[in-house]
């Protein structure tokens, strides 16, 4: 059995080795904030990789591709030695609209052991990656023959999900409902994010109740700073950044 190792890069390459199938890593490090984003803002999560990618500096990812094209992101997770942050990266070349309604398979905390991280990933993470992508492949078939609906897009600021604000007053009644509040400024609803079991709660009640009205609603990453309490003793400076590609 591998020992366990505290060095990302080491970690991915043992990991890569445990896991069933063809695996090869590559590991990145960032001299800023923002360039995390590269490939941070393609995992598919709105859990605890998506909190850990707003609202830390991680300075280093790795990403695991498996022969058959299936990707992994994996991280240390802050505050927490022992441990590492594995989620699933979307697939590319899909619309957007084919990922609405499709719940993301919100990545893992695994152990600082390869073993048990590959068994965690094996049992857990990879067979929710593969329902979820079915579906986007079966969204995205029935596209051609199907016009696109109105669409809401969430975004996530921080601790807060900025959600773009609809045109049919019945979608607004929607968001109004499940907490979110008009920010006049943004010109956005904001869902304010004291509380992440209930903003995952109000963001699935938001998208059934929206999918029944017949409008879209698709969940994407954004490129801000962490929050100050989560930032280090000198915080990267605020960059422009272009959008991320929405799911």
């Amino acid at each position: 059995m591998p020992a366990p190792t505290s060095d990302l890069a080491s970690f991915a390459i043992a990991l890569a080795e445990e896991l069933p199938g063809s695996w090869t890593t590559e590991h990145h490090t960032h001299a800023q904030y923002p360039d995390q984003f590269d490939r941070a803002q393609h995992v598919w999560d709105m859990n605890l990789v998506a909190h850990a990618i707003a609202e830390h500096v991680l300075g280093q990812d790795a990403a695991l591709t498996r022969d058959d094209g299936t990707r992994l992101y994996v991280v240390a997770r802050p505050r927490h030695g022992e441990e590492f942050l594995i989620g699933a990266i979307a697939p590319s070349g899909i619309p957007a609209e084919a990922f609405r309604t499709v719940r993301e398979p919100d990545g893992i905390a695994v152990p600082d052991d390869p073993v048990q991280a590959a068994a965690d990933i094996t049992v857990d993470l990879l067979p929710r990656y593969d329902k979820a992508l079915a579906q986007v492949h079966d969204n995205a078939a029935r596209l051609a023959t199907t016009p696109a609906p109105e669409l809401v897009v969430i975004t996530l600021t921080g601790r807060d999900f900025h959600v773009s604000k609809p045109e049919r007053a019945d979608a607004v009644q929607v968001l109004l409902a499940n907490g979110c509040v008009f920010d006049k400024d943004q010109g956005a609803f904001v869902l304010p994010g004291g509380d992440t079991a209930a903003q995952s709660e109000a963001i699935q009640n938001t998208a059934a109740q929206l999918s029944r009205l017949g409008v879209g609603l698709t969940v994407q990453p954004s490129r801000t700073t962490p929050a100050l309490d989560t930032a280090p003793a000198t915080a990267p400076p605020r960059t422009t950044a272009p959008a991320a590609r929405t799911r």
